[in-house]
């Protein structure tokens, strides 16, 4: 083959395929192709934190792939994502396809038309080396945060916790506002309202003697009460002012990522997703449209082309008039640090296509999402709206002393508005582009009140953040990039850090909380704002060649590496236990504790020294460890009950386990969703029982019942099943016709059966050395978790 272009994604493959002759052969590398090694560190910090990089097995068969259209005088042309990933990812496969001899042109464009590939074909680069550079000082560091912090968590805290750079800032910024929340102490204030009829107005206390009132109290309200009682209700004043608005600032990926949230309530993963699938043309079929349908969606650029707002402002007059559109296009000032001035903010790559005409031929998300974007660029380049902006103020009280308001508005001129408006992260304000029209009312009016209404209120603590209000913090303090904020986002709830409430606010769990007590008390660096943001700025150093990736590794891992070993002999577990003494069991003599295990929060009552075995039963999501009560304590031991009783007179019974609540008659196990354990009757529980019974039924196949090995119908199709443990069934196996012996035979030749590791090579045993020693740790940490009984697993939602 004469031309290979890679791109990464298939779905790009696809579409820059249909713009390339038969000159041409489109593959994707499917992301990265090499990475450092998961089991080491993966750098040399005596050698100059040389990496060494593998290729990874699961682009091993990618590689073959692209090598087999690979010639001698094949010419490669790299066309990864125009960012510092992409270029790493354009490097890397230099050394991985062995092309080094190969003519090599690297080749960006900033969105998937026929006209820009044609333009990056025609204008290809080199790799930029400072990008690459960028990118590694990122991944490397992160490594050495990762692989030196996580073992100390292990030791000191709990098996199984890690710290990443920026995704422990993240949970810091979480955790300081839930500790925001609990500190807040609400202040009473109370709203005077009053309503008139002949005409209808509504009104409210602003001022007392010309000054600004906060009514504190009842007693004070009473007071003012009483004074409005014995006065009149005056229209005195009416002030107008005429105010101009201008539009918000055209998409970047934090942007975008809040207002979809805001509008349409994606979270910044899903927004992510849809916002790739328009760039790379990843649609149905539109007539008339080949390619992608936005610019790049991961920029922080406010910048539109000529070419976008010479095309914004046709569609602005043929759509709206000539009176919406503007002399002169709009430009946009970035406030973001480090942004990247030379890219393009998010747009349609053609305003032409209106939403309305893709709307039959995409999925309804690519539509909203699509349809978002049009409409926010377009408004980016139409004129102000006018907006007439009426205040009256009425004379109140015995001695007219207090000045009650009423605000209106009205839209002389809608502008911009006509297209869009932008949403707010604050629900209880409401949209500033709502009319509001005033009764006309002459100065002097003395006004009919219907209605004097005195409100108690009190002030509220700060809300917890959403995902899109997180990634508005973390682009301002200049933390991340954006293509880090969603995986961020992503790895805080995968690690269970943090959970995501029903009304979609991220609220940390108490391992969230722990970590970043540990990591603020010994590595305050870590989770500091402005060190984070420091280290952010120096990426973007490297980025422009005006710093060494190695000196900013070795400036941050010198010291960070001695804190570790320091922290190694001082820091004592005993301190991060995470335990909360209730008080003494009545029946046991016993003490009672809260504590937080490997699976979450529960309530232990005894110790690990006592004779018998300490009780233990998690603590449900409704209840908090901190605040728990001896009384709430002791209903969670009122498990296992007994429900009741099967047709055969057999007992069931209801508990929680470590994978959440079930019933147990004998030896079957039967998962509650939705049902309380503490609360479920016998009724209840028979139905729960039939339906999974005859649910399993259907699934089963063959069920060897003592050798507890059964063959089943899942998801995917048949599959055996031992214990906990899955099998796959071998191609030319028809899952009907096996026998017991057939179904041990598949069992022990599985990789991950007991049997197998058995008959494995003693030769590989050395290998696992390493492994056996984080089994150890793993011992040694979670001996006071619950065992069976425990439903720690319940508190720690996944929902």
């Amino acid at each position: 083959m004469k031309n290979l272009v890679i791109v990464e994604s298939p779905a790009k493959a696809k579409t820059i395929s249909k713009f390339l002759g038969s000159d041409y052969v489109v593959m994707a590398s499917m992301g990265h192709v090499r990475d450092l090694p998961k089991s080491k560190l993966g750098f040399d910090p005596a050698d100059n934190f040389k990496p060494k990089y593998l290729v990874s097995t699961d682009k091993k068969k990618v590689i073959s792939d692209l090598k087999k259209q690979i010639s001698k005088d094949t010419t490669i042309y790299l066309a990864a994502d125009e960012d510092r990933e992409g270029e790493a990812i354009a490097w890397h496969l230099i050394p991985a396809l062995k092309i080094e001899n190969n003519p090599i042109k690297r080749i960006v464009f900033h969105e998937i038309t026929k006209d820009a590939i044609m333009k990056a074909l025609e204008n290809p680069r080199d790799v930029d080396q400072h990008l690459v550079d960028a990118q590694q000082a990122r991944r490397i560091l992160d490594r050495a945060v990762g692989y030196e912090l996580s073992p100390l968590l292990w030791k000191k805290v709990r098996y199984g916790l890690s710290a990443g750079r920026v995704q422990s800032v993240a949970v810091k910024i979480i955790v300081d506002r839930e500790n925001e929340i609990r500190e807040f102490k609400p202040e009473e204030y109370w709203k005077i309202k009053s309503e008139f009829i002949d005409p209808e107005l509504k009104s409210e206390l602003a001022k007392e003697n010309g000054s600004n009132v906060k009514v504190t109290n009842e007693a004070q309200a009473r007071v003012i009460e009483a004074s409005l009682k014995q006065g009149s209700f005056v229209l005195n004043d009416i002030e107008e002012k005429d105010s101009k608005r201008n539009p918000a600032a055209p998409f970047t990926t934090s942007t975008l990522q809040q207002e979809a949230s805001r509008k349409l309530g994606y979270s910044v993963k899903q927004t992510m997703i849809i916002a790739q699938q328009l760039y790379e043309g990843n649609v149905g079929n539109i007539p008339g449209h080949t390619g992608g349908l936005i610019t790049y969606m991961r920029t922080d650029s406010l910048n539109l082309s000529k070419v976008a707002t010479s095309a914004a402002k046709e569609v602005i007059e043929a759509q709206y008039g000539k009176e919406y559109s503007l002399d002169k296009p709009r430009a946009y000032k970035s406030k973001a640090k480090g942004a990247q001035e030379a890219h393009e903010a998010i747009r349609p790559v053609n305003l032409a296509l209106k939403p309305s005409e893709i709307k039959d031929h995409v999925d309804n998300s690519q539509y909203k999402l699509y349809s978002l974007i049009w409409k926010r660029t377009l408004a980016t380049q139409m004129a102000p709206a006018k907006i007439a902006n009426t205040t009256y103020k009425i004379k109140a009280g015995k001695s007219e002393e207090f000045e009650f308001q009423t605000k209106g508005q009205r839209i002389i001129f809608p502008g911009f508005m006509k297209a869009y408006t932008e949403g707010s992260d604050n629900p209880e304000s409401a949209l500033d582009s709502t009319e509001k029209i005033l009764p006309t009312i002459k100065v002097g009016t003395v006004l009919n009140l219907n209605k004097l209404d005195l409100e108690q209120l009190f002030t509220k603590p700060p809300a917890r953040y959403t995902e899109a209000s997180l990634v508005k913090k973390l682009e301002s303090e200049g933390i991340g990039r954006p293509s880090t904020y969603a995986p961020t986002i992503s790895t805080i709830q995968q690690r269970e850090y943090v959970v995501k409430t029903e009304d979609k606010k991220l609220e940390p769990t108490p391992t969230g909380e722990i970590v970043n007590t540990f990591l603020a008390d010994h590595f305050s660096d870590i989770v500091n704002l402005g060190f984070t943001a420091k280290i952010e700025e120096e990426f973007d150093d490297i980025a422009e060649g005006k710093i060494a990736w190695e000196q900013v590794m070795h400036e941050f891992y010198g010291g960070f590496k001695k804190t570790i070993e320091e922290k190694e002999e001082t820091v004592n577990k005993e301190d991060y236990l995470q335990v909360r003494e209730i008080g003494t069991d009545p029946k046991s003599g016993k003490p009672m504790s809260a504590r937080v295990g490997r699976f979450g929060p529960f309530v232990q009552i005894g110790t690990k020294d006592d004779e018998e075995k300490p009780q233990f039963v998690a603590i449900p999501d409704h209840l908090n460890m901190d605040t728990i009560t001896m009384e709430e304590a002791l209903f969670l031991f009122t498990l296992p009950r007994v429900v009741g009783h099967t047709a055969e007179g057999e007992e069931i019974k209801a508990n929680i386990g470590r994978f959440g609540p079930y019933l147990q008659v004998k030896t079957k196990y039967y998962s509650l969703k939705t049902d309380d354990p503490y609360t479920v009757e016998e009724d209840r529980a028979l139905v729960v029982i039939k339906e999974i019974d005859e649910a399993k039924a259907k699934a089963t196949i063959k069920n060897f019942e003592k050798e507890k090995i059964q063959v089943l119908i899942g998801q995917y199709g048949p599959y055996i099943k031992q214990g906990r443990k899955n099998f796959k069934i071998p191609k030319g196996k028809v899952a009907e016709d096996l026998t017991l012996e057939e179904c041990e035979e598949i069992i022990a030749k599985d990789p991950k059966s007991k049997t197998a590791a058995k008959k494995a090579p003693a030769k590989k045993a050395p290998a696992k050395k390493p492994a056996a020693k984080k089994t150890t740790a793993k011992k040694t940490t979670t001996k006071k978790a619950p065992a069976k009984k425990t439903t720690a697993k319940k508190s720690t939602p996944k929902t």
